[in-house]
C-alpha cells in the first residue's frame, strides 16, 4: 500500500470507482437496438467521436440521441436510447456511501468524473434517491466533463480544479481507475491512487 501524508483533500472518479460499470451489458443493449458496430465508439480505453463529444459537453443529450438514431436502421424512442445507454452504470455499494459521509468528517470530498448529462442526471441521481440521499450529501463539490468542457486526462481539468478549489495538488489524494488519468495527475504533483475492478477502499477510513 502507497503511504501518503498531510491531504486535505479526497478527489473520487465516478465509474469504476464508486459506481460499478458493465461495459459489456451496454454495448449488448446499444446493439440490440441495432448499432452492430457500437465497439468503434466504446471501450475500455475510453470514448470516441460523439460519444466522447457528449462527454465533453460539446454536443447536448438531444444531438447524441440524433446521432444514436444515424446508427441504426430503428425507430427508436427517446427513453429506449436512455435505458441502453444508462446501462453502462450500475450500482453504488451502500458501504460506499457509509464510507463517504465517513470520510467527509475529515476531508473535503470532491468528485472528478468524465461524465454526460444522462448518466449523471439519471443513473447517477437514481442511485443516490434509493438510499434516501442526493449526490450533493456525499460530495463538497462536483466536477463533471460534460459542464467544463474538458476531459481527464487532459492536464487542463486538474489544474482548473485545483484552481477552484484553491489547493495544492499535493495536499490531494486522487483516486481513479484509468492508468492514464493517474499518470496524468502525478505529473502535476497529486498524490495519487489506482483502483481496481470492486475494490471497497475502506483503506481509506485508516489514512
Amino acid at each position: 500500500m502507497k503511504e501518503f501524508s498531510n491531504i486535505s483533500t479526497l478527489i473520487f472518479d465516478f465509474g469504476g470507482v464508486l459506481i460499478n460499470l458493465d461495459l459489456n451489458q451496454c454495448i449488448l443493449n446499444l446493439k440490440k437496438l441495432g448499432l452492430v458496430e457500437v465497439e468503434k465508439y466504446l471501450s475500455n480505453f475510453g470514448q470516441k467521436d460523439f460519444f466522447l463529444q457528449f462527454e465533453k459537453g460539446q454536443i447536448g443529450t438531444e444531438k447524441f440521441r440524433e446521432e444514436i438514431r444515424k446508427l441504426t436502421p430503428k425507430t427508436l424512442t427517446d427513453s429506449e436510447i436512455d435505458a441502453a445507454w444508462c446501462s453502462f452504470l450500475c450500482n453504488i455499494p451502500v458501504e460506499k456511501l457509509e464510507m463517504l459521509l465517513e470520510l467527509k468528517k475529515k476531508y473535503r470530498i470532491i468528485m472528478l468524473s468524465n461524465s454526460n448529462p444522462l448518466h449523471i442526471e439519471v443513473s447517477a441521481a437514481g442511485e443516490f434517491e434509493k438510499a434516501g440521499t442526493k449526490i450533493t450529501d456525499y460530495f463538497d463539490k462536483c466536477y463533471f466533463s460534460y459542464q467544463m468542457k474538458m476531459a481527464k486526462p487532459d492536464p487542463e481539468i486538474f489544474t482548473t480544479l485545483l484552481a477552484s478549489e484553491k489547493v495544492e495538488a499535493i495536499k490531494c489524494l486522487f483516486l481513479d481507475d484509468g492508468p492514464k488519468n493517474i499518470e496524468q495527475a502525478d505529473k502535476l504533483g497529486f498524490q495519487t491512487y489506482l483502483v481496481s475492478a470492486n475494490e471497497d477502499l475502506s483503506f481509506l477510513l485508516e489514512l
